[in-house]
């Protein structure tokens, strides 16, 4: 019931945590500086970050929950998909509480499929995105002067490059998503995003949508590295094959510009994507229901999704914003257009005007099942 600037005083002083996945590097260094120093700058709000993996988050959040601790340790929580439907349906959240949000209510599209949903749960209110993501294709411009941009194209670059591309075993979430991109090439963007709000799918309607498209991977499946009877076993393995020459193409949410600016990969390192688009998803921030400073979770949130976190965030990671670029004026949007990009960088208009909304958290393991039986083991 409080007003937003009483809930601004309320946080005044406190320290709020921020729990996520410690593993990116990039993101936890621009949350530890450019971020912590904005909150404290703003709002006297001293910001922690605690980087852990999600299943050690979920098993402190669980356990303090089933142990009955109404003040926890953790504030705030980046999560997402079947972690998130989990944890909503077990009660450990917070909310709704996007409605409190200045920002959300004026740089956010509420009806956006990428609001609404996370991976096929709808979020009710209960997350806040802070940032898109979007699978691309990374190759050496040296080596390869056009890269394939549609699946014909792709299919004939693989037959007439034999064994030198692959892409890691569905299961693992790059392969996952990297499959998907081709399917939807195959049966088109409507058909396959008609994947995206099923809840409850029936393997018998997940493949009528994809069968095209598992005909096409098991058609290209011989002229992938080892003859498609093996693929490597995670995005890591991956690009330690395309680093070793192995391979010449290699795949990763986002551009690779911080692996040319530190010299692990060529500065003739391009990214690029299939003209009939790839697909992205959203990451998310959720507040645990026993959250002892609700109010700094708040504000932190709204901070996060301001114009100017996004701009910054967007210019030291390349993370795509999401804000509707629509409900900007004419100098934020300017700005977002005039970040200088790394050679690896797809400009934004490009990456969101080729954007296809990943399937639902309950239809990725069917399609998973659906290659491994039609496809790995034909």
């Amino acid at each position: 019931s409080a007003s937003w600037e009483e809930l601004v005083e309320a946080a005044r002083g406190t320290t709020v945590t921020f729990y996520g996945w410690g593993g990116d590097e990039n993101r936890n260094t621009w949350i530890k500086t450019v971020f912590a120093s904005k909150l404290k700058e703003k709002y006297d709000i001293t910001l922690d970050l605690v980087g852990m993996d999600i299943n050690d988050i979920l098993t402190q959040l669980s356990g303090e929950m089933q142990a009955g601790v109404t003040e926890g340790t953790i504030d705030f929580i980046w999560i997402n998909g079947e972690n998130f439907y989990s944890c909503k349906e077990n009660g450990y959240l917070w909310g709704p509480f996007t409605s409190y949000l200045p920002n959300f209510k004026k740089y956010i599209d509420p009806t956006a499929p990428e609001v609404l949903y996370d991976f096929g749960s709808p979020t009710d209110g209960y997350e806040c995105p802070y940032g898109k993501t979007q699978m691309q294709m990374w190759y050496n411009s040296a080596a390869i002067a056009t890269p394939p941009t549609t699946v014909e194209e792709f299919k004939s670059f693989c037959e007439t490059n034999p064994g030198k591309v692959t892409y890691p075993e569905p299961g693992d979430f790059t392969g996952t998503a990297f499959i998907s991109c081709l399917i939807a090439g195959v049966i088109g963007k409507d058909e396959f995003e008609k994947l995206s709000a099923m809840d409850k799918p029936t393997e018998d309607e997940v493949k009528a949508i994809i069968q095209p498209g598992l005909d096409y991977l098991k058609e290209l499946a011989p002229s992938l590295w080892n003859g498609g009877a093996t693929y490597p076993a995670d995005s890591s393995t991956l690009a330690t094959m395309y680093a070793d020459g192995e391979v010449i193409i290699n795949i990763g949410y986002g551009a690779p510009q911080n692996l040319v600016d530190t010299g692990q990969l060529p500065e003739t390192t391009r990214s690029f994507l299939f003209d009939t688009g790839t697909v992205g998803n959203s990451n998310f921030m959720a507040i645990a229901a026993n959250a002892p400073q609700k109010p700094a979770a708040l504000v932190a949130i709204n901070e996060m999704i301001s114009p100017e976190m996004q701009l910054s965030y967007y210019e030291q990671n390349g993370t795509l914003s999401v804000l509707d670029m629509s409900k900007l004026d004419t100098e934020q949007r300017k700005e977002f257009d005039d970040v200088q990009l790394g050679v690896t960088q797809i400009p934004l208009d490009e990456l969101l005007s080729h954007r296809i909304a990943e399937a639902s958290g309950p239809c990725i393991p069917i399609i998973e099942k659906l290659w491994l039986e039609q496809v790995a083991q034909a």
